[in-house]
């Protein structure tokens, strides 16, 4: 059979078609000359075939009437990065020899309408969902191109798009495969009818959670796009333009549409020719932060910068950016609560003696530890520090020079160690040596290590994402891998996002996004430490990816005191697992069958996701993570049996580096 049928606005819901059977060609033209007549200004005929009905097998037998039709309708949402997802599906079912339209039909779930035409097999109903999803996301996915394309004015204005589509389908039967049809794309229909169908439990109780009803998707494109407006155009001072991991930095602002001015300590920065104004000021020397801010602060009235916030993503100019704050007037949590929180002991001993209220109180999370600036203190340290313990320094960055120390004379001689080889900025830059290379010990505390990053805004949590860590290479503290979202039990990941807030809150971060860094133990989540800022490395990215959500956009809008619109329980869109590079142990394939050229096409392909943290391939005792490559899947398993087998084709796994027990603790 062949539909005829007139399009356009004023057509909408009227069944103003004509059936043909294929073979009338003279019916079939006769119709379309005659709707041409009635048609209006951008109005068309569209002559369709017809799908007939699967003949689904009825639940209560063979039937004397006509056989059940199912007309499936999908609401898809554009969501980060202008990609499309699937939000909800409804139903219904009608007889299958009328036509089958949304307001002649009851609403229902896509698993209720196919059993109720005897498809009830689960995983029969798995793959005509899943066939739907990929349908409905292409179509939305093709109507974004055409926007693409096409001039502002042809869209209705610069800032129109099409963030929600509805997808009506037939369900026809193709090679004896169950498959969706597309038969029209609406948007007001297909959101009644799913609204219908969350009205049936209309008592708040009864009602379908909050995050799976089909308006959430687009209530989250709507809330991303007020922030974006919002910020169009903010002009925002960055203090320390951070190294080649932080590029997606200035990628974000020129998006976003922010006016952003740089003080940078190399005259010689990339991202000096990327900001509206660059302040080149030496501030490598953090001990002299409280004058430094009052100079910058006159640089900054000196010419003439209307500023709206400023903010640093950059571990050694946070103190130095809480300063300049204060002397601006600009928003920011206190030069006190950033010192806190940026020397590790003063951190852990401060919330040891915070017992509270509220209860529980941060000191449960604290763990011993003691300062150590000379030799003295060692020897004071290994008798007050329960060993084994682990000795870092306490302005540290990345993970250098921290170790698992088990005895007096391995504590003596690490810090032999650290204080020749690491003494200033220049052995090291970034790690935080400008702050000196005083060193703590801490108890070492035994369980699974956890990133929390938190978004707060006036002392309250707005988001929290939880990540899992893998098993370290004793007695080193590098990380090794990495999975999102958290595979710990609901209670447990709640406890760590507690902990975490908690810790925060009685260190005086009122206002930021933070990076908290915790292991869980039998006795509960125990504090490794505080980053007052977003978190690094792949951290942004895979949130970014995952939830959506761009913690820098947070970050920079806290800066300019606006409250994040943020969901307060986004759903992770997959699981991605990831491991890391070093030069130290991928020399060989970094330089090959894993070059940042492979790494590069791979991640452009879609195979893994790249995140490159150094620009150099230069081994050294003290080192970080080359880059971190991750990948993708609907389960945490998925996502680590296809970087496994990445891994083992790039060489990256080795004896010496065993990617599979570095990934097993994520099942």
């Amino acid at each position: 059979m062949v539909a005829v049928k007139l399009s356009g606005w004023r057509w909408r819901g009227r069944q103003a078609w004509r059936l043909h059977p294929r073979a009338e060609l003279g019916a079939v033209v006769d119709t379309v000359l005659a709707l041409l007549e009635k048609l209006e200004e951008e109005e068309s005929v569209l002559v369709e075939a017809v799908y007939p009905p699967a003949q689904l097998p009825c639940s209560d037998g063979p039937s004397p009437g006509p056989g059940l039709a199912v007309r499936i309708c999908a609401v898809v949402c554009r969501t980060q990065g202008d990609r499309p997802l699937l939000s909800k599906v409804v139903c219904g079912v009608g007889r299958g020899d009328r036509p089958l339209r949304h307001h002649n039909s009851l609403p229902r779930t896509l698993e209720v309408a196919l059993a109720q035409c005897g498809l009830g097999e689960e995983a029969q109903v798995a793959a005509v969902r899943q066939r739907v999803k990929a349908a409905a996301e292409a179509a939305l996915a093709a109507v974004l191109a055409l926007e693409a394309g096409l001039s502002a004015e042809q869209r209705g204005g610069r800032r129109a798009h099409t963030d929600f589509l509805g997808v009506d389908f037939a369900l026809t039967a193709a090679g004896g495969v169950l498959t969706p049809v597309a038969l029209e794309l609406n948007g007001g229909l297909c959101l009644e009818a799913c609204g219908a169908l969350e009205g049936l439990w209309a008592a708040p109780r009864l009602g379908p959670a909050a995050d799976e009803a089909v308006a959430a998707p687009l209530v989250e494109t709507m809330l991303r796009r007020s922030a974006r407006c919002l910020m169009e155009g903010k002009q925002l001072l960055v203090v320390g333009a951070g190294g080649v991991s932080k590029k997606f930095v200035w990628e974000a602002a020129r998006d976003y549409g922010l006016q952003l001015h740089l003080v940078e300590s190399d005259p010689n920065h990339f991202a000096s020719q990327l900001v509206q104004t660059f302040i080149h000021f030496d501030m490598t020397e953090h001990r002299r932060d409280e004058e430094n801010a009052r100079l910058l602060a006159e640089l900054v009235r000196a010419r003439g910068l209307k500023l709206d916030g400023c903010f640093s993503y950059w571990d050694d100019c946070l103190v130095l950016t809480a300063l300049l704050c204060q002397e601006l007037g600009l928003p920011c949590s206190s030069p006190a609560a950033m010192r806190l929180a940026k020397q590790k002991s003063l951190t852990q001993l401060h919330l040891l003696h915070h017992h509270g209220p509220p209860w529980p109180a941060p000191s449960l999370h604290a763990v011993p530890c003691c300062p150590l600036e000379s030799e003295a203190d060692v020897e004071r340290a290994v008798h007050q520090v329960p060993l084994p313990g682990v000795m870092k320094l306490e302005f540290g960055a990345g993970a250098v020079g921290v170790r698992l120390v088990e005895d007096a004379p391995q504590c003596h001689e690490h810090f032999s160690r650290i204080t020749r080889d690491l003494q200033g900025e220049a052995d090291h830059p970034g790690i935080g040596l400008g702050w000196g290379n005083a060193m703590l010990l801490m108890e070492f505390v035994e369980g699974t290590e956890h990133d929390v990053d938190l978004v707060l805004f006036g002392g309250r949590l707005l988001a929290a994402f939880v990540s899992d860590n893998g098993p370290t290479r004793l007695p080193g503290f590098t990380e090794t891998a990495a999975c999102m979202p958290t595979g710990l039990a609901p209670e447990q990941e709640a406890q760590m996002v507690q902990a975490a807030f908690r810790c925060c809150l009685g260190c005086g971060l009122l206002d930021g996004v933070f990076n908290v860094e915790l292991k869980l133990t039998g006795a509960g989540p125990r504090l490794i430490e505080i980053n007052p800022r977003m978190g690094g490395f792949y951290l942004r990215d895979w949130i970014l990816e995952l939830y959506g959500v761009d913690l820098l956009l947070a970050a920079v809008m806290v800066a300019c005191g606006l409250r994040p619109a943020l969901p307060t329980r986004p759903r992770a869109r997959g699981h991605l697992v990831g491991v890391m590079c070093l030069v130290s142990q991928h020399l060989q394939a970094l330089s090959s069958t894993a070059s940042r050229e492979t790494l590069q096409a791979l991640h452009d392909r879609g195979l893994l996701r790249l995140n490159l943290l150094e620009e150099a391939l230069v081994p050294g005792e003290y080192e970080e993570p080359y880059c971190s490559v991750a990948c993708a899947g609907p389960s945490p398993t998925e996502a680590r049996l296809r970087l496994l087998g990445l891994c083992q084709g790039l060489g990256i796994d080795g004896p010496s580096y065993p990617v599979a027990h570095f990934l097993s603790h994520f099942k």
